[in-house]
């Protein structure tokens, strides 16, 4: 699952951000409102973290922006502005869940699990499918032509991402970027050997493949190629 932070507090974020990351969440973070709407504008989230009091733009300018665009994605807004007003104020401009400071991380990961849970009950996103490897997002489960294939957490989010853009050629940055999360050096060999594992476990001994290398470009998950 990927988070978008935005908060200014370089110890708040510094806080969230590793505590979500050990947490096993693939976490982008952002300094200020204006970079932060960036981010939200021109990439894909299953949840953002914006803080209300930002630098350039500020949390509900933010969130009206992106709800005009149509981005459903769920927001929670962090702020030291605690009252009944200051909450309702935040829901209406399209927050989903209101979290006052300071908090317990244990809180903020309950109320992030339970926007997780009201994303995930409608049906159609709960599972990616290819041909016949099947992936449940819920039970965080691979199977391949009815045969379960047990991934570990690293593979399981490469082939979500892959799943989710499949037929698309992925460059080895958008990977890194994507998936690890932070910049590797472009040559490092990070991607090949994750993918070469991947391939192993659901092309290995099944009639046709669906992971496939691009010479010069990248991978892409395709039934044809």
């Amino acid at each position: 699952m990927r988070i978008l932070v935005i908060e200014d507090d370089k110890d708040a974020a510094g806080f969230i951000v590793k505590g979500l990351s050990e947490t096993g969440y693939i976490v982008v973070h952002a300094a200020d409102g204006k970079e932060g709407l960036g981010q939200a504008l021109t990439a894909d989230f299953d949840i953002m973290i914006i803080d209300r009091m930002l630098p350039e733009l500020d949390g509900l300018s933010i969130i009206s922006t992106i709800r005009a665009a149509k981005i459903k994605t769920p927001v929670l807004i962090l702020s030291a502005m605690g009252e009944v007003d200051d909450r309702v104020e935040g829901l209406h401009a399209g927050g989903d869940d209101y979290l006052t400071k300071p908090y317990a991380f244990s809180e903020l990961l309950a109320r992030i699990e339970a926007l997780s849970r009201r994303t995930q009950s409608v049906p159609s996103s709960n599972k990616l499918k290819i041909h016949d490897l099947e992936m449940d997002l819920t039970k965080h489960k691979v199977s391949r032509n009815g045969k379960d294939i047990a991934l570990q957490p690293r593979e399981f989010r490469l082939l979500e991402y892959l799943l989710r853009h499949q037929g698309q050629v992925i460059s080895r940055t958008m990977l890194l970027e994507q998936v690890w999360d932070y910049n590797f050096d472009p040559q490092t060999n990070v991607i090949d050997v994750h993918i070469s594992r991947l391939r192993n476990k659901i092309d290995k001994g099944f009639e046709k493949p669906l992971l496939h290398t691009i010479r010069g470009a990248g991978y892409t998950l395709s039934e044809t190629h």
